[in-house]
């Protein structure tokens, strides 16, 4: 039988793209100068987080100096600063800080993920590059059997996780877009936390927080998910 554990182990020892295995490695090698003393992960990032999510949180991709750097999903960047300060505020993680993977953060209820799992350069993988990297995707996401509501984070995750879960047609993506899938699951949409939207004004907190909100509503009163505040999960 497949198990988180296991696909931990084959995702992070992966070689299969050889643009993104160069890519991850070298930034590795030549780090940015403010990460000069560290040790970067410079491997394919697994997901992270609570095996009975009914939350599961798409990204893109590993930062190059974020994730990648540090091995765990949306941690070491500002990109996820924003995102687990969110997740905090809404009752899905025990701090809003998210600086290494041992800094203590802990998610309940909640699952984040990606569907490629090396840092792409210039933050574009291509669409060869998702394709080849779905495997990860299909067998996490069926591992996750109490995942009731996806938030996928750009356009980019919709597309991906709208084919695995069979949603068609599939509506325009757009921030606050709430799409019902087979199962009695339901897909909410968010602009990317990258700093270009944040930075922007396009994604404040305030609207991200009302996604999540959404999200712990679904949970409340759903039927194979928890809300991240419900006592069962304390």
């Amino acid at each position: 039988m497949d198990s988180l554990a296991a696909l931990r182990r084959d995702v992070v020892s992966c070689r299969t793209c050889p643009r993104l295995v160069e890519w991850r490695e070298q930034v590795g090698r030549d780090k940015r100068a403010a990460f000069a003393d560290e040790d970067y992960w410079a491997k394919p990032v697994p997901g992270f987080g609570d095996p009975a999510a009914g939350l599961v949180v798409v990204g893109l991709a590993p930062a190059a100096h974020g994730a990648n750097r540090t091995g765990r999903m949306f941690t070491g960047d500002r990109s996820g600063d924003f995102l687990y300060a969110a997740l905090h505020r809404a009752g899905f993680a025990n701090q809003p800080e998210s600086v290494s993977i041992d800094d203590g953060l802990e998610l309940t209820g909640a699952w984040v993920t990606a569907p490629v799992r090396c840092a792409p350069p210039a933050n574009k993988p291509t669409t060869d590059e998702r394709d080849a990297c779905r495997p990860f995707l299909d067998r996490e996401l069926a591992l996750l059997r109490n995942a009731e509501v996806f938030l996928v984070l750009g356009g980019f995750a919709y597309q991906g996780l709208s084919s695995y879960l069979g949603i068609r047609p599939r509506p325009k993506f757009g921030h606050g877009v709430e799409v019902p899938a087979p199962e009695g699951r339901t897909v909410l949409c968010s602009y990317h936390v990258s700093q270009q939207n944040t930075f922007t004004g396009k994604l404040t907190p305030a609207m991200l927080d009302a996604v999540l909100a959404r999200a712990n509503e679904i949970l409340a009163h759903g039927t194979g998910g928890r809300s991240a505040n419900s006592p069962s999960l304390g």
